[in-house]
């Protein structure tokens, strides 16, 4: 309905798709699905490990990604990070329909396995 006569809008007057606005999604938004991400590519870390956590940085449709994480020693620690790269640039492409050209790992912390245990 037009708001100045009440009438309901004709169909050729509705606005095309491509010219109704933008989504916008917030770096937080982006950062939050990364650090899952990054959480559904590791296995299960140690107790005392903290949770992956990201940084993004969003400019138009692409999604510079930095995240953090703890990883239990001994293990694989370039495949770990792979794995992860890897997850990251698939759920945040496919949830948000952002490119991510670039996904750094930086790995803050190794936990040792307790003795006994490898």
């Amino acid at each position: 309905m037009s708001a100045e006569t009440g009438a309901a809008r004709p169909p050729s007057a509705l606005v095309p798709p491509g010219e109704r606005g933008a989504t916008w999604i917030a770096d937080r938004v982006v950062a939050k699905i990364a650090a899952q991400a990054a959480r559904e590519a590791l296995p299960p870390l140690p107790a005392e490990a903290a949770a992956p956590h990201a940084v993004v940085v969003v400019n138009r449709q692409a999604a510079r990604v930095r995240v953090h994480l703890e990883l239990g020693y001994p293990c694989d620690i370039g495949a770990h990070c792979a794995a992860v790269r890897r997850h990251v640039t698939e759920r945040v492409g496919a949830l948000v329909d952002m490119e991510v050209p670039e996904v750094a790992v930086q790995v803050e912390r190794l936990h040792p396995a307790p003795h006994g245990r490898a």
